[in-house]
């Protein structure tokens, strides 16, 4: 059916969103490619496939049995890799490690195709900008992997914040605490504890306030888990972040929990206060046992955000057809990257940083 641009009132997950849409497009079956078929691919590629407006699925890796793997199980098509960015199709996802983003974006972009790229599009600033200046350039429209905007609690905790029901917003802490350490080759390309870890607490900072940031005090170490410091990384990690509009802001960061997937947020403000992943699969131990938490607790972080995930693909879809705005824009990629590289310049200086100074 047909789609006629104009200025429209749309509801998304509880939230009305006001759009100029200036196309007119048919909207019909849709033909999405997977780049990628690891864990995050396959994610994707059992989300898309069951959406009822794909009309089908293709998936493209360097290893083509894995890609088969895949297809075969959720009825995909197989594309050779040599054909990754040639291929015909609406829409792109990029769900390959972060070393081959570039390889991957620069051409998908430049056909002016739109994207959902996983998190981080670079682990620089200077790639990450040409990459959005190029989407610019191209007519393209890159949505970023961001999937805690996604999840039904912290969904919630904006919608609150949104409609003034917490009031004037004090301070927020945040957790962010996997459940297994990292092997020793994602340690060496993963960009660091706060490029890879905390971006997405940075990027729920800026969503959630409403604010950028104006200044960060990073601490970092290694506790138990020496991989880390082969690679100047860290196995536990704090952050104390102020927003450009006051809100104060507690990170707390490790590569290893004990008990599971540790992800949830507290925030307050003048009239209420709430809190986000605090249930009874939280894996937390309460020592006057009068909470039912650690039951059946998370055991890492695609069961932590599989609804999430989910909901993050269903809207990629939906962005598509051009019935909601991006939900998740590049420059939130760009501005969370700043804030972690900052980071690493107040561990390196034992001093907090002010965001202007990074560039």
């Amino acid at each position: 059916m047909p789609f006629v641009g104009t200025f429209q009132q749309l509801c998304h997950n509880g939230q009305t969103f006001a759009i100029h849409l200036n196309v007119t497009r048919e909207v019909g079956p849709l033909k999405v490619l997977v780049v990628g078929a690891g864990r995050m691919g396959s994610i994707r590629v059992e989300d898309l496939s069951s959406d009822p407006r794909v009309d089908e699925v293709l998936i493209t890796n360097r290893s083509r049995e894995k890609a088969e793997h895949l297809a075969a199980k959720f009825g995909a098509k197989v594309i050779d890799w040599a054909m990754a960015t040639k291929t015909t199709a609406d829409a792109v996802v990029v769900a390959v490690g972060t070393d081959a983003h570039e390889e991957i974006l620069k051409p998908i972009l430049a056909r002016g195709l739109p994207v959902l790229c996983e998190k981080p599009i670079s682990l620089d600033l200077a790639s990450t900008e040409a990459a959005i200046s190029l989407a610019k350039e191209s007519g393209s429209q890159i949505q970023v992997g961001f999937q805690r905007r996604f999840d039904p609690s912290f969904r919630e905790i904006k919608n609150q914040i949104d409609a003034g029901r917490l009031g004037t917003l004090y301070s927020m802490t945040m957790t962010a605490h996997d459940k297994t350490p990292s092997p020793r080759e994602f340690i060496a390309g993963s960009g660091g504890i706060f490029r890879d870890l905390h971006v997405h607490d940075f990027d729920l900072i800026r969503w959630l306030t409403d604010s950028e940031v104006e200044s960060v005090f990073a601490t970092k170490a290694v506790r138990q888990h020496f991989d880390y410091a082969d690679f100047d990384d860290a196995d536990v990690s704090s952050v104390i972040v102020k927003t450009v509009s006051g809100v104060q802001v507690l990170v707390s960061g490790t590569r290893h929990d004990a008990l599971g997937q540790d992800v949830r947020i507290e925030v307050f403000g003048s009239k209420n206060s709430v809190s986000a992943g605090l249930n009874s699969r939280t894996p937390l131990s309460t020592v006057e046992n009068q909470l039912a938490t650690n039951v059946d607790a998370y055991s890492g972080f695609v069961d932590r955000f599989r609804e999430a995930f989910a909901q993050e693909t269903q809207s990629f879809v939906s962005f598509i057809v051009g019935e909601i705005p991006n939900p998740c824009p590049p420059e939130s990629a760009l501005e969370s990257l700043r804030i972690a590289i900052a980071c690493e310049e107040s561990v390196a200086t034992n001093a907090a940083v002010k965001l202007l100074e990074v560039s």
